[in-house]
């Protein structure tokens, strides 16, 4: 078992670290801190968790509103991100979690259909308002649902995580044009999903 920066890793991530690859010297990625030449492989991932929590964090609290919610999903990418850490750690880290990330948040819609994308925790009972905005986000995350998983990656990471279309090209690994016509048909079907459940309420 491996404890740092408070997570924990078990299980066959051990293995990881018996395989024996030499330590790199510079990081990839312009997000997270290079390491030392002679770094071992729990230095180098060390430094990865101090410089991607925060930004981690925020994506998956973006994705499910609600903090502890967003804690667990984050100890979760870090947990899955350190077992294929022999991979993640030859090309830019943070793309290789924020990937695991979307994949277990998007996943998980499927299991769990009426949750608040974003924005807001738990709202005053006496705030229609806040209602209002609850029941739109959760008609969001149902219309999303309804798009293929595919479509449905690019236009979170597109339009709700605002990350531009080459690097949504670079986190899914798909060709550009496809993040282009996924994004344009995906808006599109939860555009007509979104006035179909507005006119159904009126």
């Amino acid at each position: 078992m491996l404890r740092v920066e408070g997570v924990t890793v078990t299980g066959d991530a051990a293995a990881v670290l018996a395989e024996g690859d030499p330590p790199r010297e510079h990081g990839d990625g312009e997000d997270w801190v290079l390491v030392a030449t002679g770094a071992t492989y729990e230095d180098e991932f060390v430094a990865f968790v101090a410089t991607s929590r925060d930004p981690l964090f925020r994506m998956a609290y973006l994705l499910c509103g609600d903090r502890h919610r967003a804690e667990d999903l984050t100890q979760q990418t870090f947990e899955k991100t350190w077992r294929s850490w022999r991979s993640a750690r030859r090309g830019d880290p943070l793309v290789w979690a924020r990937r695991i990330l979307a994949n277990q948040r998007i996943d998980s819609w499927r299991r769990t259909r009426r949750e608040v994308l974003t924005g807001l925790e738990q709202p005053d009972a006496t705030s229609r308002s806040s209602t209002r905005a609850v029941d739109d986000r959760d008609a969001v995350v149902r219309a999303l649902l309804l798009l293929p998983v595919k479509q449905r990656r690019v236009v979170v990471l597109r339009h709700l995580l605002d990350l531009s279309e080459a690097e949504v090209a670079a986190e899914l690994e798909i060709p550009l044009g496809t993040v282009k016509s996924s994004a344009a048909r995906g808006l599109s079907q939860l555009r007509r999903t979104l006035d179909e459940t507005r006119s159904e309420d009126s």
